[in-house]
């Protein structure tokens, strides 16, 4: 799927005040993850490196962020709705992870859903 052209998709939080675009292919992989956070927030997300995904101008003034366990992972989300619409990855922390349900539609043609186990995250990533 990495060798598709990208794209320009668009997206955001619930009530819209935090608006981003991103690139990526049409085609991607989301990753649905077990961890104490993503299962409680049913979190599906894809990846992309930091330089693919700019936040729009005013959206920073209403995020706020959660951290816990190694505070690698920055879990951003909007202070007025609650949304989480993309975060940093304990996975990438050079990455955005952008939450699938939030891209606005009609650029992601095809979504590949693949299981992360997140709860036990040390071991299934030094397998992967």
């Amino acid at each position: 799927m990495s060798s598709e052209p990208e794209v320009v998709h668009s997206g955001g939080c619930h009530c819209r005040r935090v608006r981003w675009q991103v690139e990526a292919p049409a085609s991607v992989v989301a990753w649905v993850c077990n961890c104490s956070d993503c299962s409680m927030r049913g979190n599906t997300h894809f990846v992309v490196p930091k330089d693919k995904f700019a936040l729009q101008p005013g959206a920073g003034d209403f995020l706020t962020t959660y951290t816990f366990g190694t505070h690698t992972a920055k879990h951003t989300f909007c202070k007025v709705c609650g949304i989480t619409s993309f975060y940093t990855p304990r996975s990438n922390p050079d990455g955005v992870a952008v939450t699938a349900a939030c891209v606005d539609a009609g650029t992601l043609a095809h979504v590949e859903y693949r299981k992360a186990d997140g709860r036990n995250w040390e071991q299934w990533i030094e397998g992967s």
